[in-house]
């Protein structure tokens, strides 16, 4: 039997003052550079299509000029709920494919004629970390993740090509085996993780061609040539490895990075040109060509950034970085082929090969330029490719080196003295273009209260949010959140009706149908709520007053639609209902005599029962006709040992007359049965066995042919009885389905219950099958069973229209869900249909019935005793009878309870009688119980124990006690001194 999928749904409150641009940091970029296009994921699960053109526009003549913007915002996507850790473009750049850390993997078509949201090609079973694309034109990508597996993915069928297991020799440690780098082309699959291997992949087949080891830490980024004879590292070990597999070992290491070099870019395809950045943001590029030893090769301080180098990419003229921060900086990409500024004190310096010296000159007044119009690179930007290498020279920095120096003759110091060099310095010191971020959030806390959420964002600011009205309700600025939090909490225990998430930058509140209708507030602690007649007590529940409003307009559309629905059905009701042209007006039936041989039997109505031929089985189980004839009464009525909590029966009614004091009293319903009905409430079988013992005594009175045969078998004796029949062969019992059983005893006349959706469609069907069931033909007008919450029962909210709703159904081979809807609250009545076929039941049940799902009241067990006995006990062996109440009970409904035992007499609604808690006072733990706390947080802020709440109570003296009757002890006195107290 295939596992329910279960369905939630979630809210997302939107940023105030919000604008394009990501939130939290950007794991990914992509760059469509026919259509000048830039794609950028980030944290936030958001994808953005940025214009960006690659016209650079000329750097600012000073550095405090501001940058001008070179881009312009183009369409964006929620397309995951978590991280989005990777993506790459596919199919000619007509598809972007996404990796997130929800596990699943997306394909969206941002030029497809009707844009639609991304929809799911796959999952992993774990986080998503790195994709890899092995061209333009493929029909394949490739996702690893940290389950420790890499997928390849068909990009037209939209379905998992291959899976291959990164098997690990080390099981010692978890997460050996993880993949956080990939590279593909049509050849080969490169990976690396945590194992600090190198491990090459056959597409085709799946195995393993060979692996590499050399690297000491984390893999974090892999390159491959084009003619898939090199491929390229780089390592949380601060260097970046050449391997060759030709020679299948590593060619060079290079240590031109003093961090963790997270990310490696290429768009040359021997690999000869290449970008490289680290965890401190510097990011370096590298140029190989025309260098017989990579030693000899030219590696230049591109730029620094703020943050660690996540992502990089390039276009013609410039390079795009992504960082932990939310925006995205451009840069103006440097010509390595322009060669290096040397300063004079280098005129002799001794360069390795030529290629070494052609890109160096010695500097001069009149040519700094080369005959080019791009400007040289000053020395102080030049990096060591490798710890081998001669250029840039070592500056001199201990004291014993200066003074072996001076001890040299003058004429050798030309040849070994090394000219002092400045601290590396970035040649770019600002981007051309910035797309700005926004502050997302990145920390939450939920009050006591469960309705409030106090966030902090990037920027240090603290807002409280109201998760009811969908608003930010105060500003604290930039303080710590742990400060703020005793100021506003308040002493309040509410039951967890949702989940709040803020992994994405912004307030996410979900909420699914096990919990999300276990918390309620009182109607009297409500503000700025408008004109309405709340009954004393009143509790609201959380869950279902948000989902009211939240889909406010969906209800709105199907009360339309219902309403169009009933005057048609009418209408077709008073036309005879035909919906044929072409359909006869009546069908004319035989005329036919009834005889005493009819073996059918007329009703009264001149129709005719369907028969069994041969046999007289009319009633086939008793406990049918029964159900029948209380066609109210459910077969599975609560009996005396099954009722529901708070129901109660005139016999415990007698004997207890504190049972129902603190239950809820039970709501109306045309389904609930009455008393008559619990009297007849006798099960089917109960009804059978006494239908089996009636047929069993007229056998016995009534000898049959089973009967003489059995006497028969009783007169032989002697030899007869030694001699052994053969046994006959059991019957085989053939095991039946529940449908087929339950047919099977299905009497032939009655009716098969209609099949609903198991959705919001479900729920409309029901309601239409009802108006179906209507007997009164000539009708004029049917009332609408669409029955949504009042606002006397969920005060009327408005939260903003630019809420985004999602509804996600639980994935069953992942971790993960899946994205079912994904819409404004402005937009909901436009996406009805699809609302209808998305949305759960038990949603359908609440916005269009009123109706929540059934759950045990969750009680709280406590005690009640007279402090230092000054007054009687309430309740029986001096106090340890053990009472409970519904958690949301309030001390005063306590306090009531203890004054009506005490002077069960007195008239408490006369004018100017005192309330219960006015004179009497409850203390647990020695600490007073403000009279509208509820049991539950008296539980947890008073009590903080297991067991019993031990509740002790006493009168403060503003009101004499004129009785003190025991009841449940005769020789107590009339008069208790310290009535008074």
């Amino acid at each position: 039997m295939a596992r329910k999928t279960r369905q939630r749904i979630s809210y997302v409150l939107p940023l105030p003052n919000a604008t394009a641009g990501h939130r939290l940091g950007v794991n990914g970029l992509a760059v469509d550079a026919d259509r000048s296009i830039l794609y950028s994921a980030g944290r936030d699960g958001v994808i953005y299509s940025w214009n960006a053109p690659d016209d650079i526009a000329p750097l600012p003549s000073s550095p405090s000029a501001p940058p001008r913007p070179l881009h312009n915002y183009r369409q964006h996507v929620q397309a995951h709920t978590h991280w989005i850790n990777d993506i790459v473009l596919a199919h000619n750049n007509q598809a972007l494919i996404s990796g997130s850390s929800d596990n699943s993997v997306k394909i969206w078509r941002p030029h497809a004629r009707e844009i639609t949201p991304p929809h799911i090609m796959g999952s992993h079973t774990d986080y998503v970390k790195c994709l890899a694309s092995p061209g333009r034109s493929a029909e394949w990508v490739a996702s690893g993740g940290l389950d420790k597996k890499i997928h390849l993915w068909d990009i037209y069928r939209g379905e998992e090509k291959l899976q291959i297991q990164n098997v690990t020799e080390d099981t010692t440690v978890a997460d050996k085996g993880s993949i956080y780098a990939l590279c593909a082309n049509e050849k080969l699959i490169a990976s690396g993780g945590p194992e600090s291997v190198v491990k090459v992949w056959d597409p085709r087949s799946g195995k393993r061609v060979t692996k590499f080891l050399g690297h000491t830490d984390n893999i974090r980024s892999v390159l491959i040539s084009q003619d898939s004879e090199t491929i390229m590292t780089a390592s949380s070990d601060q260097s970046i490895k050449i391997w060759s597999m030709v020679a299948g070992r590593c060619l060079h290491t290079l240590t031109m990075h003093n961090d963790s070099v997270w990310c490696l870019h290429s768009d040359h395809p021997h690999l000869s040109i290449f970008y490289s950045g680290d965890r401190s943001g510097l990011v370096a590029k590298t140029d190989l060509r025309g260098a017989t030893d990579v030693d000899d090769g030219l590696s230049v301080a591109f730029l620094q950034e703020h943050d660690g180098i996540c992502k990089i990419a390039s276009t013609r003229s410039s390079l795009w970085t992504a960082t932990a921060g939310s925006s995205i900086n451009r840069w103006a990409d440097i010509d390595t082929s322009s060669g290096v500024q040397l300063p004079d004190t280098m005129r002799n310096y001794r360069f390795g090969n030529t290629a070494a010296r052609n890109r160096t000159s010695v500097s001069s007044a009149t040519s700094s330029q080369n005959g080019s119009n791009n400007p040289r690179i000053p020395l102080t930007s030049v990096l060591r490719v490798s710890n081998t290498a001669k250029f840039p020279p070592i500056p001199h920095r201990t004291t014993d080196r200066a003074v072996s120096i001076s001890s040299m003759s003058t004429r050798k110091m030309s040849t070994f003295i090394e000219p002092e060099i400045a601290p590396v310095t970035p040649l770019r010191q600002q981007p051309i273009d910035t797309i700005e971020g926004q502050n997302g959030l990145i920390k939450h806390v939920l009050l006591n209260d469960r309705r409030r959420v106090l966030t902090v964002d990037t920027a240090g600011e603290v807002l409280m949010w109201d998760l009811i009205r969908c608003l930010p309700i105060h500003r604290f600025g930039k303080r710590h959140i742990e400060d703020i939090l005793p100021e506003v909490n308040t002493p309040e225990s509410v039951n967890h009706w949702c989940q709040v998430d803020t992994r994405t930058g912004t307030l996410t509140c979900v909420l699914q149908d096990d919990h999300c209708f276990d918390a309620e507030m009182y109607a009297d602690e409500l503000k700025d709520v408008e004109d309405i007649e709340f009954r004393e007590d009143q509790r609201i529940n959380l869950g279902k007053w948000v989902l009211r409003y939240l889909f406010a307009n969906l209800i709105d559309e199907e009360i339309k639609r219902d309403e169009i629905y009933r005057r048609t059905f009418i209408e077709n009701r008073h036309s005879g209902g035909l919906n044929r042209p072409s359909a006869p007006n009546s069908i004319k039936l035989p005329q036919r005599e009834f005889g005493a041989d009819d073996q059918s039997t007329p009703h009264a109505n001149g129709r005719m029962s369907m028969m069994t031929p041969g046999m007289n089985i009319g009633l086939a189980t008793p406990g049918a006709a029964l159900l029948k004839k209380n066609s109210n009464q459910s077969a599975m009525s609560p009996g005396p040992d099954m009722r529901s909590p708070g129901l109660t029966t005139p016999f415990s009614a007698a004997f207890d007359k504190s049972a129902d004091y603190f239950s809820a009293q039970p709501q109306s319903s045309a389904n609930t049965p009455g008393p008559n009905a619990l009297k007849q409430a006798s099960t089917p079988s109960e009804a059978g066995e006494k239908a089996s013992t009636a047929e069993t005594e007229k056998a016995k009175e009534t000898p049959g042919l089973f009967g003489k045969k059995f006497r028969m078998s009783m007169a032989f004796t002697g030899k007869r009885l030694e001699k052994k029949a053969p046994e006959p062969a059991k019957p085989v019992v053939e095991e039946k389905s529940k449908e087929e059983s339950d047919a099977e005893f299905r009497p032939s006349n009655a009716k098969e219950e209609p099949e609903f959706a198991n959705s919001l469609l479900g729920t409309i069907q029901q309601i239409r099958h009802e108006y179906s069931q209507t007997t009164d033909q000539n009708a004029v007008f049917i009332e609408s069973l669409v029955t949504p919450c009042l606002p006397n029962e969920t005060p009327v909210l408005k939260p903003p229209m630019t809420t985004t709703i999602l509804i996600q159904e639980e994935s069953h081979n992942s971790a993960g869900n899946t994205d079912l809807f994904e819409g404004r609250l402005s937009d909901l009545a436009q996406h009805v249909d699809l609302l209808e076929k998305v949305a759960p039941l038990w949603l359908g049940d609440l916005l269009l019935r009123n109706k929540t799902p059934q759950k045990e009241i969750q009680k709280v067990s406590f005690t009640l005793e007279p402090f230092d006995k000054l007054l009687p006990y309430v309740t029986s062996n001096e106090g340890t009878e053990r009472l409970n109440a519904n958690r949301m009970l309030r001390a005063r409904k306590i306090l009531g309870y203890i004054a009506e035992r005490l002077e069960p007499d007195m008239d408490r609604d006369a004018n100017g009688a005192l309330r219960p808690e006015d004179y009497l006072e409850l203390y647990c733990q020695d600490k007073p119980v403000p009279p509208k706390m509820t049991l539950a947080s008296i539980r947890t802020q008073l009590w903080r124990g297991s067991g019993d709440v031990a509740l002790v109570y006493r009168a403060n003296g503003r009101r004499r006690i004129s009785a003190h009757v025991n009841p449940f002890d005769d020789e107590y006195a009339t008069e208790t001194p310290g009535a008074t107290a």
